[in-house]
């Protein structure tokens, strides 16, 4: 009895030391990413880029064991500005986060929001990727340069839609090309919608002459030969698709959009730090590296104080657009 006593009780110590790690392995506990309960608010329809890049991310992160269960929701309205007042609303709450992006910025202008993303926690920027210009597969027009001659000949009858708020991305971007091909600004048929799931539709069913959202909503429709891509607004081609830029044909437009997360305001700096640090751990995994490559997107991971000032600076670049265009 006296022999077995002492091994006894070093076996259960030697439990207790070793307990945890096997615990904790995988969960994302032992980098301070678990975050039980965490949900993602989608401020537009499902579909859209904000949709895709939540759910990619939810997924992603998931997979990498980084957390569990992710629940991802959509909450549309006036361009993304109704998820960004629910988001506001819900100070203090560390477990919840909101997509989005240049979209956002521009629809808080557009439609004087009484909420902006200054009243929100700046978590990251995650993606940058280029506008497309696309048309129906039965469209009569199969070059820039066709739809463009159309245009020009009467811009107020070629409606173009785009998956944002007048200030956001699909809406500037073709403004801009518009001034490059000698259009007004101010002659142009706008069409809003609420992301890309609804622009879609319409593009398909011909009630718009074209569009213009991301590269990663619609390359399942492009490569599926449902919509003809006719040009790219980025810098440079993007690899895999035969399409030229903007620049290339002729128009002086290089054109890029982003997207990142944001929470409510009023967290605590351990609610801050953990969210940060799952973002951070999720942008460092192989699965959001290949969901990078999948969706034509291009790393633009900023984080914290320096995505809180990149925000502010593009809250001022909408204002500038805009009035230079004279809208």
């Amino acid at each position: 009895m006296r022999l077995r006593t002492p091994l006894a009780l070093l076996g259960a110590a030697l439990l207790v030391l070793l307990g945890p790690p096997l615990l904790t392995t995988g969960s994302g506990a032992e980098s301070g990413t678990r975050i039980p309960g965490l949900r993602f608010m989608v401020p537009n329809t499902p579909g859209g880029g904000y949709d895709i890049t939540a759910r990619t991310a939810a997924k992603n992160a998931e997979d990498a064991g980084l957390t569990p269960g992710i629940e991802v929701f959509n909450l549309p309205g006036a361009g993304g500005t109704v998820g960004l007042a629910r988001l506001v609303s819900e100070h203090g709450n560390g477990k919840l986060a909101m997509s989005m992006g240049l979209g956002v910025v521009g629809a808080v202008r557009s439609n004087h929001a009484p909420k902006t993303l200054a009243d929100t926690t700046p978590i990251a920027r995650l993606t940058e990727e280029q506008d497309v210009v696309v048309v129906a597969k039965d469209s009569p027009y199969r070059t820039i340069g066709d739809l463009v001659d159309a245009w020009r000949a009467n811009p107020g009858k070629l409606p173009v839609g785009g998956g944002s708020s007048p200030g956001g991305p699909d809406h500037l971007a073709p403004m801009l090309m518009a001034q490059a091909a000698g259009i007004s600004p101010k002659q142009v048929n706008y069409i809003p919608f609420d992301g890309g799931g609804e622009l879609l539709a319409s593009i398909l069913g011909n009630k718009v002459a074209f569009g213009v959202s991301g590269v990663g909503e619609y390359l399942d429709q492009i490569r599926a030969g449902e919509l003809r891509l006719l040009a790219v607004t980025g810098p440079e081609r993007v690899p895999g698709l035969d399409a030229p830029t903007l620049k290339e044909s002729g128009y002086d437009v290089t054109f890029t959009n982003w997207r990142g997360i944001v929470a409510p305001p009023g967290l605590s700096d351990a609610e801050r730090d953990k969210l940060t640090r799952l973002i951070e751990e999720l942008h460092a995994s192989p699965q959001w590296r290949q969901s990078l490559k999948q969706n034509g997107w291009d790393d633009a991971f900023l984080s914290g104080e320096r995505f809180g000032a990149f925000l502010d600076a593009q809250d001022k670049r909408v204002v500038s657009v805009l009035k230079e265009l004279g809208l």
